[in-house]
């Protein structure tokens, strides 16, 4: 009968072929979820595909590339409990969804969980799986899985209320690294995040990507971040650390100037978390900068 509890949201711009692989494979799940398509944008015939080739899925044509956004237009349009979302290069295995679902049905806390990530073709664990694992950060009685403080949007199932009331996914950053804000602003609100390894999706990353573009973006959004919700010492700590990090490039220089550009917003918008937050991520620094998953290259 399928699994009434969640709707699957992907965005996606200019990736037809990918798109018509994910969408054969949500298709195939036996969860039977209804999906949603945000196109962003696209001029290579997706919103064509779709209508043709899978007439069920709901298509919302944006008109324009929104980015991470365009998740928050798929999430106000679904009508379930839970959304998860996926990529136009991710799937989820059968199964996976639905233990999602359990585990936020049993534990009301809980906004978002995050699925381990197995990387196509070579069927491999992604490092990033890794990191969240070993997570230093003490897990609240009962919640399953490993906490986080941040999450990945591709492979995360969300519950739809708390999403929507901590305003989704950010306008100003756009897209590349744009969840670690939400998480923060939904961990402040009270709520919980888990990477659970049992949730299981795959990731077979697009050759069809503007991978300079999206380090320049990370490194913009990573100091964003860091200006709008750290404190001042551990906001200046973190930008020289991540300033030591970066390659010297012109990409780098233009995801530092891109931030600074951005300093009266963020001097608007700046909202520090509280000291049992920033305990938080001041556990967590150590790890992020010394994993593999981070290394500012394109």
């Amino acid at each position: 009968m399928g699994d009434a509890r969640l709707t699957v949201v992907v965005i996606t711009h200019n990736r037809c072929g990918e798109l018509d692989r994910t969408l054969s494979s949500l298709e195939r799940l036996p969860e039977r979820p209804p999906v949603v398509v945000v196109d962003n944008g696209s001029s290579d015939g997706t919103c064509e595909l779709v209508a043709t080739r899978h007439p069920d899925v709901t298509l919302i044509a944006a008109g324009t590339n929104l980015g991470a956004v365009g998740r928050n237009v798929g999430v106000r349009r679904a009508h379930t409990a839970y959304v998860a979302f996926c990529d136009d290069d991710t799937w989820y295995d059968p199964g996976a969804l639905s233990r999602a679902a359990d585990l936020l049905d049993a534990h009301p806390t809980l906004a978002v969980v995050t699925g381990s990530i197995l990387v196509e073709p070579s069927g491999t664990l992604d490092a990033i799986c890794e990191e969240m694992a070993s997570s230093p950060l003490q897990r609240p009685p009962g919640l399953p899985g490993h906490p986080l403080l941040s999450f990945l949007a591709g492979v995360s199932v969300v519950r739809r209320s708390a999403f929507l009331a901590a305003g989704g996914f950010s306008e100003r950053l756009w897209l590349g690294g744009e969840e670690e804000l939400l998480a923060c602003d939904l961990v402040r609100a009270g709520w919980h995040l888990a990477y659970v390894p049992e949730v299981v999706a795959h990731h077979q990353a697009s050759a069809l990507r503007d991978a300079h573009l999206r380090r320049r973006h990370g490194i913009r959004n990573t100091l964003w971040f860091t200006w709008l919700r750290r404190p001042p010492a551990s906001a200046l700590r973190r930008t020289g650390r991540l300033l030591v990090r970066l390659p010297r490039d012109r990409v780098s220089v233009q995801g530092v100037l891109d931030a600074l550009r951005g300093v009266p917003w963020v001097v608007r918008e700046r909202h520090a978390v509280p000291p049992e937050i920033e305990q938080g991520y001041r556990l967590l620094e150590e790890s992020q900068l010394s994993g593999r998953s981070r290394r500012y290259v394109s």
